[in-house]
């Protein structure tokens, strides 16, 4: 995924490099096995050998890739070369199927380890089995350093704070590990536990036995913000995993109780997540219009449209960036072309692809592109973006001053939200027209 923050920090239970070449818009999918179609002869050999996953991934390439002639690849010869290899080891094998596509030319068609593979399943599930603590390595002093601990998580409840520096895991110094290796101690089983040695300012070190429990990581944060004499309900949104919809109901929802006049839908820096929560969310601001249309290898449309579930008409800002990517990019697009929102911000990612994610049979995955996607009026953004109703850049110093105090943005200190409120108060009573292309 693009990483458009500054710090490099992760949930507890997520690699960061599980998404390291682009953002998904994901659809679900199961697992192909080999092929029945191949020779007794062969199948015999593929089994229990690096080979079988090998065969598993160029089998489901070879029926689901967005584009038929692969890249002019010739795709059998690579089915051919994969299997004539002899493989030392599953890490060989990995190495070679990520060079053969490679030659698709395509960042979001990749293999991904058992490792990376049950990163990516945890994120976009949208919860994980863990303490629930945000990680970063600090830049300064190296330290593996909380940045939050996740709401309604044994880290929370234990009293974990923001600055705590965590110095031993069950025993294990910290000093020159990794994120991922962190992540990969701490996590584990619900019901089990682990031992945190931290230390904060301005006390000694201490220690904290935590018991793993399954999370729901928050998706979703909302506020109401007061400014003039009108209410405005301020929804930010980070990814669209399978809890995204409901908690963006429930934020909707409670925002509505508190008779809010507008609202401001923040975007910036997501990078997407699964296609039926994107189209579900856009859902929610949509009573009747297209919301987008994907496209086959075979050519076949399919279009996904508004089903008279909105939870609101009253006006309505999107805020977007170059990190909103995919699925931000496919409720943006469904809202800027049915005019039922402005957009504010900077042109976004520019990803018009739809990947299918497949489970292998050693644990590691795959994401195949399977579709190509295009807004309701028809506009194909990729590599382009969507481009803003308004526009407006944040400098690097203001940058640098948000990602510093995460608590200012979507505040009247963020320029990009400012400029947005600023265009809802212009257009206070007036209509905004919903109807569908």
């Amino acid at each position: 995924m693009t990483q458009p923050n500054c710090r490099r920090s992760l949930h507890l239970g997520l690699l960061s490099a599980a998404l390291s070449g682009g953002a998904l818009a994901l659809t679900t999918a199961v697992a192909l096995v080999v092929s029945p179609t191949l020779t007794g002869t062969v199948e015999a050999a593929l089994q229990d050998s690096p080979k079988t996953v090998v065969d598993e991934a160029w089998q489901i390439v070879n029926r689901e890739y967005v584009d038929p002639q692969f890249n002019r690849v010739d795709w059998q010869q690579v089915r051919r070369d994969l299997i004539s290899r002899r493989y030392s080891s599953r890490a060989d094998a990995y190495t070679a199927l990520r060079d053969a596509l490679k030659r698709l030319d395509d960042p979001y068609t990749r293999f991904l380890d058992p490792q990376q593979f049950q990163a990516l399943t945890t994120q976009t599930s949208g919860e994980l089995t863990g303490v629930g603590i945000r990680l970063e390595l600090n830049e300064k002093t190296k330290a593996l350093t909380v940045v939050e601990p996740i709401e309604n998580s044994p880290a929370l409840r234990a009293g974990v704070q923001a600055g705590d520096r965590i110095l031993k895991i069950d025993g294990r110094t910290t000093e020159g590990m990794s994120l991922e290796a962190a992540s990969n101690l701490i996590r584990g089983r619900a019901n089990t536990q682990v031992r945190l040695m931290l230390e904060r300012q301005g006390r000694p070190s201490f220690e904290l036995t935590l018991a793993r429990a399954r999370i729901d990581l928050p998706a979703v944060r909302s506020a109401v913000r007061t400014e003039g004499d009108r209410k405005v309900g301020y929804i930010r949104l980070n990814e669209f995993s399978a809890h995204a919809a409901e908690q963006m109901r429930a934020a909707i929802q409670s925002l509505n109780a508190q008779k809010v006049d507008a609202f401001v839908l923040d975007l910036r820096g997501n990078p997407g997540g699964l296609l039926s929560s994107g189209i579900e969310v856009a859902r929610m601001w949509i009573d009747d219009g297209g919301i987008v249309r994907t496209v086959d290898r075979n050519g076949k449309a399919d279009q996904a449209r508004a089903n008279g579930t909105a939870l609101t008409n009253l006006p309505l800002a999107v805020l977007v960036d170059a990190g909103s990517a995919s699925a931000s990019e496919i409720v943006t697009g469904a809202l800027k072309d049915n005019n039922r929102a402005v957009v504010v911000g900077t042109p976004t990612f520019g990803k018009a692809l739809v990947q299918s994610v497949h489970s292998l049979s050693d644990g590691s995955g795959l994401a195949v592109t399977i579709a190509h996607y295009y807004t309701p009026a028809g506009t194909d953004i990729s590599q382009r973006g969507i481009t803003p109703d308004v526009a407006i850049s944040l400098t690097d110093e203001q940058r640098q001053e948000l990602a510093s105090h995460p608590d200012t943005i979507g505040t009247n200190i963020d320029p990009q939200y400012k400029q947005a409120i600023a265009h809802l108060s212009r257009t206070a009573g007036a209509s905004r027209p919903t109807a569908g292309l």
